[in-house]
C-alpha cells in the first residue's frame, strides 16, 4: 500500500490538472458522438471496451485477479455507485440544461470533505480550506451563473437528478479511500467500476428507449476510442492511484477545473463562444484550490 502523503505536491498538482483537462475535453467528446451513439450507450461501450483494457493490463502487470483481499463487497458497492451516477447525468440531462449540470455537478467536493471528515482520518479540513472550496465553487458559478434562472419544474428535477448524482460521486471516492480498496493495486479497484457498468448502462440504456448506434464516422470513432482508451482507462487508473497516495479533501478542489477545460475545449474544437467570465472563474478557482492545498 501507498503511504497517504499529508499534502500535495508537484507531481500530484501536475497529474491532477491533466486529469481534469482530460475530463473537460470528455465532455467535447460526448457531445460530438451524441448524434451518432446516445449518450448512456456511449458510456456502456466506453466501459466494455476499458474493461478489457484493464484485464489486459493486469495480466500484462501480473496483477492478481482472484485474490481474496477483502474487496468484493466494497468492489460490487462502487461499481454500482458509478453505474448509477452516469445513469442519473445522463438521464438528468434530458431534463435540465448542460450548463446547469455543471454547477451541481460541481457540489461533489463538498460531499467529499464531508465525508473525509467522519470516515477518513486525518483529513479534517481547517476553516481556510472550507472556504477555499467555497471560493472555487464561486468560479464555478461565475462562469455559468447565466444558466441558472428559475427552473422550470422538468429542469428541477434534472437539476436534483445532477445533485444526486454529485453526491453519489464524493461518496465513491469516500468509499474508495477509506475502504480495502485503497489497499489494492488501482487497475482492480476501476475494475469492479467498469465491469458492473459494463453490464448495467447497456441495459439502462435500453430501458431509457435510447436509440441504437447509427451510422458511424471518423469523428464519432475518434471520440469513442478517446473516452474508452484515455478518460475510463488511463486517466480512472491515474484518478484511484491518486487516491490512495493523497488526502481526497485536497483532491476534490481540483475537479472545479474540469467544467472550465470544457469549455475552453468547446472553445477551441467547437467553435463555442469563451467570454471575459471564463478568466473570472479561473481565477477564482485556482485560488479556491490554493487555499485548499496550502501548508
Amino acid at each position: 500500500m501507498l503511504q497517504t502523503r499529508q499534502r500535495m505536491d508537484t507531481q500530484g498538482f501536475v497529474l491532477l490538472v491533466l486529469l481534469c483537462a482530460s475530463w473537460g475535453i470528455n465532455q467535447v467528446a460526448i457531445k460530438v458522438a451524441i448524434p451518432t451513439v446516445p449518450p448512456v450507450l456511449q458510456a456502456g461501450i466506453r466501459s466494455i471496451g476499458s474493461s478489457i483494457l484493464v484485464l489486459m493490463w493486469m495480466r500484462f502487470k501480473h496483477i492478481p485477479l482472484k485474490e481474496k483481499d477483502g474487496t468484493l463487497f466494497w468492489g460490487i458497492l462502487v461499481g454500482l455507485l458509478f453505474t448509477v451516477e452516469f445513469i442519473l447525468i445522463y438521464w438528468g440531462l434530458e431534463f435540465t440544461h448542460a450548463s446547469r449540470s455543471a454547477v451541481f455537478l460541481n457540489t461533489a467536493p463538498f460531499t467529499v470533505a464531508l465525508g473525509a471528515q467522519f470516515f477518513i482520518p486525518g483529513e479534517r479540513l481547517r476553516p481556510v480550506q472550507v472556504a477555499g472550496l467555497v471560493l472555487a465553487f464561486c468560479g464555478i458559478i461565475a462562469a455559468f451563473h447565466e444558466s441558472l434562472s428559475l427552473p422550470t419544474r422538468q429542469m428541477l428535477l434534472g437539476d436534483s437528478m445532477l445533485l444526486a448524482a454529485a453526491v453519489i460521486w464524493g461518496a465513491t471516492t469516500v468509499v474508495i479511500k477509506a475502504s480495502p480498496l485503497a489497499r489494492i493495486a488501482p487497475s482492480k479497484t476501476l475494475l469492479y467500476q467498469l465491469g458492473c457498468s459494463a453490464v448495467l448502462l447497456p441495459l439502462a440504456s435500453v430501458i431509457l428507449k435510447e436509440p441504437g448506434i447509427g451510422a458511424l464516422n471518423i469523428l464519432s470513432v475518434t471520440s469513442l476510442l478517446y473516452q474508452i482508451i484515455w478518460v475510463a482507462f488511463i486517466t480512472y487508473i491515474g484518478w484511484f492511484w491518486l487516491i490512495s497516495r493523497y488526502p481526497v479533501s485536497r483532491m476534490a478542489s481540483f475537479t472545479f477545473l474540469t467544467p472550465l477545460f470544457g469549455v475552453m475545449a468547446g472553445g477551441v474544437l467547437l467553435g463555442e463562444p469563451m467570454t471575459f467570465k471564463l478568466i473570472t472563474a479561473l481565477v477564482l478557482v485556482g485560488s479556491g484550490i490554493y487555499l485548499v492545498n496550502r501548508k
